[in-house]
């Protein structure tokens, strides 16, 4: 799958039901690739009829921006210790992973940015120094974990101070070409295959719940129809938020799975925002 999402990757937020691998499974994987957004390998989208697989590609990046060879290591590293921890999760955690990068870009929504770039604008992610990112699957004694479960997914980013408050200073501007966005691509339902449509759009709906600023920003979409038909081709996407918070000059990116609500992100952004501070230029 190419960074700019298929008509079918539009759907798959609507999914009930996803296989995960086997926490042995997660780990070897995880030793395998250079970023850890690698949870699920395939999902199989089982909605109103349609039955199509898409495969989880990994998140691309620009090249390594090395950090200024002036700055000393104190100042930039980020600790495994400013990222979320298990005891801030309201349930036990079976599987955590964590990886760093260097020069990463703050992506707050893979399919905001194909909106922006689908009219011929830039992405809009701001350049990181330093990274940290992690996967949180909660405890579940079955094999089976859905996205009911509330997997949680951080990204911690160190920028140069005015970068980190310039992302939040400017998050509209950012969200405001893709207030709606119709998305338009091929489908193939049952061996059928067709042209669907649908409208997404994005919006910030609440700011400075925690840290030095915060803001939510939540995604909503309109069920997919066939453009000849007008027939639905599968149901609605579940409504997803991601919390943007800043701490100094570290920005951090949380998401849930879809069992999680809004107040639970809230009250894991302000926890995330605390375990921020010690690591933060300036320090809280």
């Amino acid at each position: 799958m190419r960074d700019e999402p298929t008509f079918v990757e539009h759907v798959r937020r609507d999914l009930l039901d996803v296989r995960w691998p086997s926490p042995e499974e997660i780990r070897a994987r995880a030793r395998r690739r250079s970023r850890r957004r690698i949870v699920v390998s395939t999902v199989v989208l089982a909605l109103a009829g349609v039955s199509a697989v898409a495969v989880a590609a990994p998140r691309t990046s620009p090249p390594p921006v090395q950090p200024a060879a002036s700055a000393s290591p104190t100042r930039h590293e980020i600790t495994t210790d400013a990222l979320l921890q298990p005891t801030d999760l309201p349930q036990q955690v079976d599987v955590q992973l964590s990886q760093s990068g260097l020069g990463e870009p703050v992506l707050l929504d893979h399919m905001l940015g194909a909106c922006r770039t689908s009219q011929g604008r830039s992405a809009g992610w701001q350049p990181s120094i330093l990274s940290r990112s992690q996967t949180l699957v909660p405890k579940r004694s079955p094999a089976i974990l859905t996205e009911s479960d509330g997997l949680v997914t951080q990204d911690l980013f160190r920028l140069t101070p005015d970068a980190a408050v310039q992302l939040l200073a400017t998050l509209d501007d950012l969200v405001a070409p893709c207030a709606e966005w119709v998305s338009v691509g091929g489908y193939k339902v049952a061996g059928v295959t067709g042209t669907g449509a649908a409208t997404h759009r994005w919006a910030v709906v609440q700011r400075g719940f925690a840290g030095d600023g915060a803001a939510l920003l939540r995604h909503t979409g309109s069920p997919p129809v066939d453009q000849k038909t007008g027939e639905h081709i599968g149901a609605a996407p579940r409504p997803t938020n991601t919390a943007v918070v800043r701490v100094g000059d570290l920005i951090t990116v949380l998401s849930l799975g879809q069992g999680g609500t809004e107040p639970e992100l809230r009250r894991l952004a302000e926890a995330a925002a605390r375990r921020m501070c010690a690591a933060a230029n300036p320090a809280c």
